[in-house]
């Protein structure tokens, strides 16, 4: 991602269901569970006003009007935005970009076995309606989403170096800010890597406290933390209270080519990512869940170059 955008990426999904538990650890599958807590500062009357005025500022920037909105029954908004609308061409290296609406090719090993006995996996909000063609659906951030962030400026990015080592020797040397998470990590290494696919099961894991928050995703990675030269492309799913109000597992991505210094975002919350389905939510709420012995559910996600 030597680019501010991942532009010839693509990133797809594709959803089934089986009877048994399959999971393909590629680059890696992390298990997070975060503690944290916000501290409240005292606030002037000033301050309170700047904030607000910020608050409406990013809320202007970040909800672009829809040609369409559809209320989904978790609670979410979702608006059906014009795709060259959407927040991505708010960078200025993205302006008069041609959007490839397709891939050039499509990998081998994209979907599963024919075998297999597949259900249809679906995002909540579809049952009450979906997007036009020339859209794409996008979760409409609301002022109660910024209240809970630390700070307007950190809205929707992960803290600068808030990512475990994929191999720590020792537990000195991990970071204080990781001392809170417990994660399970599987990874593999190539000198030529062009993407990977990975088979998630999916899950509604109980969270403790509204900033805990329990993922699994894979990343792929280059750089490294020294001299901020990290890049990261993540992809899966997470339960994130803090983040969407409720704790509903949700599909979503990250970026970020500095070691989420300043770069990078989940979902589509900053320019970068250009989206061209009108039928997934990035950030929307996924469904069915399996269940402990019962029916088990999986979602394919493939990144490649």
């Amino acid at each position: 991602l030597a680019e501010p955008t991942p532009t010839g990426l693509q990133l797809a999904s594709s959803m089934a269901a089986t009877r048994a538990c399959l999971v393909a650890l590629v680059v890696a599958l992390t298990f997070l569970f975060m503690e944290g807590r916000v501290t409240a500062e005292p606030t002037s009357a000033g301050s309170l006003v700047q904030r607000r005025r910020e608050m409406g500022s990013l809320l202007r920037r970040l909800n672009k009007p829809p040609i369409a909105s559809i209320q989904s029954p978790d609670g979410d908004v979702i608006d059906c935005v014009h795709i060259s609308k959407q927040p991505a061409f708010d960078h200025p290296l993205l302006k008069n970009h041609t959007i490839q609406m397709r891939p050039s090719y499509n990998p081998r090993g994209m979907h599963h076995d024919s075998n297999i006995t597949t259900h249809a996996i679906t995002q909540i909000w579809h049952q009450n309606g979906m997007c036009p063609e020339n859209t794409i659906p996008i979760r409409r951030t609301k002022e109660e989403d910024l209240l809970r962030a630390s700070s307007i400026r950190r809205f929707g990015k992960k803290m600068p170096r808030s990512i475990p080592h994929l191999n720590p020797t020792n537990d000195t040397d991990t970071p204080n800010i990781l001392r809170g998470h417990q994660h399970a990590v599987a990874s593999a290494q190539y000198d030529k890597c062009y993407g990977t696919k990975s088979t998630f099961n999916l899950w509604k894991p109980w969270i403790a406290r509204g900033n805990d928050f329990s993922l699994t995703q894979f990343w792929i990675t280059g750089g490294s933390y020294n001299g901020n030269s990290l890049n990261t492309i993540e992809a899966g799913w997470q339960v994130y209270p803090n983040l969407y109000s409720d704790s509903n597992t949700r599909l979503f991505i990250y970026w970020t080519r500095d070691a989420y210094q300043s770069t990078g975002c989940y979902n589509l919350l900053c320019s970068g990512f250009i989206q061209t389905s009108n039928q997934i939510t990035i950030g929307g709420s996924i469904s069915p869940m399996s269940t402990y012995g019962g029916t088990q559910y999986d979602i394919d996600i493939l990144v490649w170059k």
